[in-house]
């Protein structure tokens, strides 16, 4: 059986494809690649909140999909909107990768080392409303372009810290660039595992993908990407979410900021795995309660 795959062209992309791709080939399939630009790849100099978010990294790949010219895509978790297409699923959810953030900065070893007023870049409102929380004193840029692009900023001075997913650093073979991992940020939702995206009636497909999906790293994702969609599904607002599994329960924190980060509204549950959509879904409702439904509406701009 032949495979084709289809992926974005940074070296990041290219790595995970791969991954998939070597895993498959393991299992006997023929398998290659079809490069594929997205609108996320073609704007990278402004901030994906004003430009449509994250599902300008998958949208052309979807489209292929639906067109029937690859057979399954291949992206980073976190890029994948809540609502997909008319004829499109998940087919599989890879185990997860450490899913928090990193810092990495040439001169010193901590966010709380970081001198008053160093410049630190990233574009990710989520990862800016954190930093505000820590240290207010900080100056923040936007800071987009693929994992090479950002260091070299960071190489040439521009920054004098840059924040990534560890998940990425990490398999881009980086991970001596590391200074801190942000374990008290909250992550984005999905970071650290990857989504294979495949057409619901490519029952082949389907059952050739099925060895890739970690149960653990889904269940997970399920109760992440349910509390996401119930606050809208944007990226227009600062959110975060992380799920795990402790003690037998799947435990879920998650914020909802304003974006100066005055407004910041934590929220923590817990419930038996099989429940991860009940859980995503009454946490959201917690922190709309709580304030959450206004901070929505200020940030589209409602009444």
């Amino acid at each position: 059986m032949r495979l084709r795959i289809g992926t974005r062209k940074s070296k990041l992309a290219l790595w995970q494809a791969n991954y998939i791709k070597e895993k498959l080939e393991r299992k006997g399939y023929s398998v290659e690649l079809l490069l594929i630009t997205t609108t996320g790849d073609k704007i990278l100099d402004v901030p994906l909140a004003k430009i449509g978010g994250k599902g300008l990294f998958v949208k052309e790949i979807e489209e292929a999909l639906l067109r029937k010219e690859i057979d399954l895509a291949v992206h980073s978790l976190k890029d994948v909107p809540m609502s997909l297409p008319e004829g499109l699923t998940l087919g599989a959810i890879t185990e997860r990768e450490n899913a928090f953030d990193v810092l990495i900065t040439k001169n010193y070893k901590s966010l709380e080392e970081l001198p008053e007023g160093a410049i630190v870049g990233t574009s990710s409102l989520r990862r800016q409303v954190q930093v505000k929380r820590k240290r207010p004193d900080l100056k923040l840029e936007t800071l987009r372009g693929n994992v090479d692009t950002r260091l070299r900023k960071l190489e040439e001075g521009k920054y004098d810290a840059i924040i990534l997913a560890y998940a990425g650093v990490k398999r881009m073979g980086l991970e001596d660039k590391v200074s801190q991992v942000l374990y008290d940020f909250i992550p984005a939702v999905g970071q650290g595992s990857l989504a294979i995206e495949i057409r619901e009636d490519d029952d082949k497909t389907k059952e050739a993908i099925s060895f890739l999906n970690h149960e653990e790293s889904r269940v997970r994702a399920v109760a992440e990407r349910t509390f996401l969609s119930e606050l809208g599904g944007g990226c227009q607002v600062p959110v975060g979410a992380y799920a795990w599994i402790e003690g037998g329960k799947l435990r879920l924190k998650a914020f909802i900021s304003d974006l100066r980060a005055e407004r910041f509204l934590e929220g923590y549950g817990e419930e038996n795995p099989e429940r991860a959509e009940e859980l995503g879904k009454g946490l959201a409702e917690e922190l709309l309660r709580k304030g959450g439904g206004e901070i929505l509406r200020e940030v589209y701009g409602e009444s």
